[in-house]
């Protein structure tokens, strides 16, 4: 993507814009009511598709339909549908705030405070990772291999290390109600966000358990285990790796950077994981497609019998699986 003009300012803003002269004031904020008569949203998906395109943004016309629709309040279904309702006082100012900052370089999903992931419809901030397409692939993988056992117990245990959002702890929570699931994360800020997308569960989330502390570290091995799945997306980027600005400038960097080969954190849960499985069980983790081979090894080295690669959505070596005997 196109890194924006920070210095660009909403048509807001402008007293000669569409809006200041069709009845809307400049703040954007209607002086009488909640609707604007003759005023619909199709003018702001206009104006903040036109801003986009201006400032050379890849998708201006996806990026400005996500902020119409949460300012709105709209479905993705009821998006063409509903175009033309007159815009509200309250959804026009959540516009105004959105616009500016989506032209500011930062990301869509942080704009629009929420992103789906598989069936979930996930809060997600500054805290934590964006959940991306090539994690539903490890959610997935994940639901596989607890399908693999299923029936060995009454209950499957699992375990999500760094859960960031929750997104893949949160998926076999909500897809397999025969799992409990224990999600941790190092940060606290990452897993009071996971934990207000434990609590959108409803009664799902009452079998998903929150823990601070890094990756292991944060079980009891007297009150937890063994699993019957590990899982995680830990962070796999080598420290001199330079990543897109929209990634660097604003994900956490506790949550990309494993040092100078970007194994370094893998290396702690490939080697401690074992301890922590049934006979039967699996580890299932996010990595760069060059890091497979070193993670063999060391899954080799930690008594694992059996390892597996599998791709991505794009077909690139994405998801590492290794299984005990």
């Amino acid at each position: 993507m196109n890194e924006p003009n920070s210095s660009a300012k909403t048509m807001a803003a402008d007293p000669s814009s569409d809006r200041s002269q069709s009845g809307v004031p400049q703040s954007g904020v209607p002086k009488s009511g909640v609707p604007q008569s003759g005023v619909g949203w199709r003018q702001f998906y206009d104006e903040a598709k036109d801003r986009l395109t201006g400032a050379g943004f890849e998708n201006p016309s996806l990026d400005a339909r996500r902020i119409v629709e949460e300012a709105a309040g709209f479905e993705p279904a009821e998006f063409a549908i509903r175009l033309d309702d007159p815009a509200t006082q309250r959804g026009v100012a959540r516009f105004d705030k959105m616009l500016p900052r989506r032209l500011a370089g930062e990301p869509l999903q942080y704009v629009v405070g929420r992103w789906g992931f598989r069936t979930l419809d996930l809060m997600v901030d500054l805290r934590a990772l964006i959940p991306r397409p090539e994690t539903e692939v490890v959610a997935g993988i994940g639901l596989a291999e607890l399908e693999r056992q299923a029936g060995t117990a009454e209950v499957l245990q699992v375990v999500d290390l760094g859960t960031g959002t929750g997104a893949i702890g949160l998926s076999l929570l909500a897809e397999r109600p025969d799992t409990r699931v224990i999600c941790t994360d190092a940060s606290a800020d990452a897993l009071a966000l996971a934990r207000a997308n434990l609590a959108g569960l409803g009664r799902s989330g009452a079998r998903g358990t929150m823990l601070e502390g890094e990756w292991f570290g944060a079980l009891d091995a007297a009150e937890h285990g063994p699993f019957h799945l590990v899982i995680a997306n830990p962070p796999y980027v080598k420290s001199t790796d330079d990543l897109a600005g929209v990634v660097r400038d604003w994900e956490p960097h506790c949550a990309l950077f494993a040092g100078v080969d970007g194994m370094d954190d893998a290396r702690i849960i490939i080697a401690e994981a074992g301890q922590w499985l049934h006979s039967g069980g699996a580890l299932v983790l996010e990595l760069d497609p060059q890091q497979m081979t070193e993670a063999a090894a060391l899954a080799d080295h930690a008594g694992f019998v059996e390892t597996e690669v599998i791709a991505d959505l794009v077909g690139r070596d994405r998801v590492f699986v290794a299984r005990r005997r």
